[in-house]
């Protein structure tokens, strides 16, 4: 099979399954539809251009943008041009359309459950080739972030943003339910006493946790426990789901005694419904992403203490930890040599701890670099938002292993969208925990080995 072929195939696959379904991604949706361009520098005469497409949308695109004019304001042999695409099925449907022209980026960013697609495509050069050209240390950047983008040894695309989950928690309604505000809870079991406690006061409900696949994900990883088989996909293609095992089961079947027991309510897939449920004062606990902080500390101010603990998990879990959710950037090898060389130094330029450091402060994503954390700006910014330190914990107390690098395989929208799908089933009392997730395991294994005929 040729290889523009090979990509067709793969390309439609993919979209096919996506404009079947609205993916939950692991973070907040872009809000901005607009296609700002690129703000700030003028061309520069005889510079080398690099084309850099990005779906950060809102308030986050001006943040890309003061990035891109940094560097091109550093140097006058390159200019970045960044493109806002839209969200990230936005962005892959307009990759899949540039095929074929001279339209396309030079880098794309992309969110970190399209990795697999994006390696099965043969679209990219992998940022190990330039890292060893260069001799570059990969060991500035944060090892459980970078453990992601790694695929046999290789960093196959450069880490962007980068977030996990956290539980965010009300203190002023742990003080009144007779709980520690200075303790939250660490276990399944420990959350469930405190919800059951919080919600006799007539106060507020428990909890709540929106229907969101990437929260199944990460209670499998902080179980220790792989997503999909042949080492989590990673050492060789996955070719079944997992879903349906004993972690997944506990977590459902915790889930639905929150529920039942009334410790928990259940709002639905919006994380924003979530939030915003919280930021009321109508629930005490939620689940939410480390970028999430910023907005709900701001959003809460005045009228109660937002606390921050790890991700929970069962008492009896096996050691684990979270996964990094966001995005990472990709080198298009449809460009010429000269062009990847200096989209290259950009993606350089991005990891030092100064660009990392405004980066960090000015939209709540991690740093990927641990230098980035000795900048007196980012120290000031722990001070005023000291609920981050409990994110930077959680990151450093994680074992990478396969559990905690994150699952791959080349149908994870629908994939996440089918465990959804099963989550509503066992909420709502129309399939049992065991029963709802056999029969998204066999979907979604379906999904994975009609992908692996295409691919092969």
């Amino acid at each position: 099979m040729g290889k523009k072929r090979l990509v067709s195939l793969l390309l439609a696959a993919v979209m096919l399954l996506m404009a079947a379904c609205s993916v939950n991604m692991g973070e907040d949706e872009p809000k901005t539809t607009t296609d700002p361009g690129t703000k700030g520098t003028e061309t520069k005469s005889g510079a080398q251009k690099v084309v850099f497409w990005h779906a950060m949308g809102g308030a986050t695109t001006k943040v890309v943008d003061q990035l891109v004019d940094n560097f091109n304001k550093s140097q006058d042999k390159i200019q970045v041009e960044a493109v806002y695409q839209g969200t990230y099925d936005d962005l892959l449907s307009k990759l899949k359309a540039s095929m074929g022209t001279s339209e396309g980026p030079t880098v794309v960013q992309m969110y970190e459950i399209g990795s697999r697609f994006m390696i099965d495509s043969k679209l990219i050069t992998p940022m190990q080739n330039f890292i060893d050209q260069d001799k570059w240390d990969v060991g500035q950047l944060e090892p459980n972030i970078s453990g992601y983008y790694t695929f046999d040894d290789k960093l196959y695309s450069m880490p962007f943003n980068t977030s996990n989950p956290i539980l965010y928690y009300n203190k002023d309604l742990f003080k009144e339910a007779g709980l520690d505000p200075e303790n939250p809870p660490k276990t399944f079991e420990e959350l469930k006493t405190a919800a059951d406690k919080i919600s006799k006061t007539g106060k507020a409900v428990g909890a709540n946790f929106a229907i969101y696949g990437w929260f199944m994900e990460q209670f499998f990883a902080n179980q220790g426990a792989e997503y999909v088989n042949n080492g989590n996909g990673r050492d060789d293609l996955a070719t079944e789901s997992l879903v349906n095992s004993e972690a997944g089961v506990k977590v459902m079947t915790w889930w639905k005694d929150l529920i039942d027991s009334k410790a928990a309510n259940n709002l639905g897939r919006k994380t924003d419904d979530s939030k915003k449920a919280f930021s009321a004062g109508q629930v005490a606990m939620i689940l939410d992403s480390t970028a999430a902080l910023k907005g709900l500390v701001d959003g809460t101010a005045g009228k109660f203490e937002v606390g921050t603990g790890f991700l929970p998990k069962p008492a009896d879990a096996k050691e684990g930890g979270v996964i990094v959710g966001g995005a990472s950037l990709w080198m298009m090898n449809n460009r010429p040599d000269e062009e990847q060389k200096a989209a290259w130094e950009f993606i350089k330029f991005l990891t030092s701890p100064e660009q990392q450091a405004f980066w960090h402060i000015n939209t709540g994503y991690f740093p990927i670099t641990t230098k980035a954390y000795e900048q007196d700006s980012v120290k000031e910014n722990l001070k005023k938002f000291p609920q981050f330190q409990t994110a930077i914990d959680q990151l450093h107390n994680t074992k990478l292993n396969r559990a905690t690098q994150g699952a791959v395989m080349g149908v994870f929208p629908e994939a996440r969208q089918i465990v959804e799908g099963a989550i509503e089933e066992v909420l709502n009392n129309k399939k049992t925990p065991k029963a709802a997730l056999d029969d998204a395991a066999k979907e979604i294994t379906s999904k994975i080995q009609e992908y692996n005929r295409t691919v092969k």
